[in-house]
């Protein structure tokens, strides 16, 4: 009860961007109603993987991205999109799911693979160079199907 109405101050005050999830809601999409979707192909040497993405277009989105979600299928995923190349960082406050970072550069090839971030860790995880951005997928993901550095993504949202 406490715990509840303390979540519910907090997003209050941190105002519409704030949804408040109970921790046994599980996969719920409609949470990332907003976000647009898509698909991304993993081009791997021996073979492709599919993974249906939603889309962080928005400085909100961005800020949002995963947060909130309790848990997240093996074939769906978050695209981050940068501007333009640069070092950039994450986090994963108010992330409930571990994840894997697929870091990629402007041609879309994975450039830097962060396995099993931390849910709700505030540490740092850096994509150590310039890059175009970030594909987030479920924690064991990139192992077990045999992403590697230099793997080819592609996707339409990734032809500048």
């Amino acid at each position: 009860m406490i715990r509840t109405l303390l979540l519910s101050l907090l997003c209050l005050a941190a105002g519409p961007a704030c949804t408040a999830t109970p921790a046994n809601a599980g996969f719920n999409p409609a949470q990332l109603r907003d976000f647009p979707r898509d698909t991304l192909t993993v081009q791997r040497s021996e073979g492709r993987d599919l993974f249906q993405i939603w889309v962080a277009e928005t400085s909100a989105q961005q800020q949002q991205g995963l947060m909130w979600i309790q848990q997240l299928p093996r074939d769906y995923g978050m695209l981050f999109l940068l501007p333009e190349p640069r070092p950039m960082d994450m986090w994963m406050k108010n992330t409930y799911v571990p994840l894997d970072m697929l870091f990629f550069d402007t041609s879309g090839r994975i450039i830097h693979i962060h396995e099993r971030a931390v849910p709700q860790s505030e540490a740092i995880i850096s994509s150590g160079a310039e890059v175009a951005g970030v594909v987030e997928i479920l924690a064991g993901e990139a192992k077990r199907r045999g992403i590697q550095v230099g793997d080819q993504l592609l996707s339409r949202r990734l032809v500048r």
